[in-house]
């Protein structure tokens, strides 16, 4: 079974087609860059465009930067506030004319990568962190997703954890690996001393970097980089769209 996955991030919109038996993408993903300003009715055209290009009629399942009830925007951090209170599956589903289901972003490349990549067949507790312009999370319990978990806002120091963490704060601050893993490895003690997961996997652009900060984490759980990458958002929310046409 194919189920088109779509990514919506803040400066590109990606999709393809997923065989959500085997998490891999059937065909070239095609990416539109995302509206500025990222507003409802441009980023539903931008979907409904990704949708258009493989001449879609199926399942949707996209992965968005927010929390969500029941397809309902709840939080704005980095989209645009007119998003909050707008039923983004609905709107997806108006301009697609196809059963849509929309999952925040770091809990679909969660989805992804303990379905088919590093957190494949393990039990016990993981959380899955995206570093990127932000921390994205998503937490496991036994392959089961505790949904908009949203820890890269947790307080670290006094403020938001992925302004001192992320890897936008690494580049901001001009750190070198061993000063910003410094500052990453309090925020996993931090996450550790919450939560007690047996296994942390890091994912986003820098865990393909994970050999220049490993040395400096001193957590006891186990940490690993992530296996699919740039392609686990895709997977993930077509994931989303398979779970969603099960219920």
């Amino acid at each position: 079974m194919e189920i088109l996955g779509i990514d919506v991030g803040g400066s590109g919109i990606k999709g393809a087609p997923v065989d959500i038996n085997t998490g891999r993408l059937t065909m070239d993903r095609h990416r539109i860059p995302t509206p500025l300003p990222a507003k409802p009715n441009s980023v539903s055209k931008v979907v409904s465009e990704i949708s258009q290009h493989f001449d879609w009629t199926g399942p949707i399942g996209v992965g968005f930067p927010a929390a969500l009830r029941n397809g309902l925007v709840l939080t704005a951090a980095n989209i645009h506030k007119k998003w909050i209170g707008v039923n983004a599956a609905e709107l997806f589903s108006e301009n697609t004319g196809c059963p849509v289901c929309v999952v925040n972003d770091a809990d679909a490349a969660g989805l992804a990568e303990v379905t088919f990549g590093r957190g494949k067949g393990k039990r016990g507790v993981i959380v899955v962190v995206t570093i990127g312009t932000g921390l994205g999370t998503s937490v496991f319990v036994n392959g089961n997703l505790l949904p908009n978990t949203e820890l890269g806002h947790i307080e670290l120091n006094g403020i938001d954890a992925e302004w001192q963490a992320s890897a936008a704060a690494r580049k901001r601050e001009k750190l070198s690996w061993k000063k910003w893993a410094k500052h990453f490895n309090e925020y996993l003690c931090t996450l550790e001393n919450l939560l007690y997961p047996d296994l942390i996997i890091l994912g986003g652009g820098t865990s393909k970097k994970f050999d220049k900060f490993k040395d400096y984490l001193t957590i006891t759980a186990e940490v690993i980089p992530a296996e699919l990458l740039n392609e686990a958002g895709i997977i993930g929310a077509a994931i989303a769209g398979r779970r969603s046409e099960d219920n």
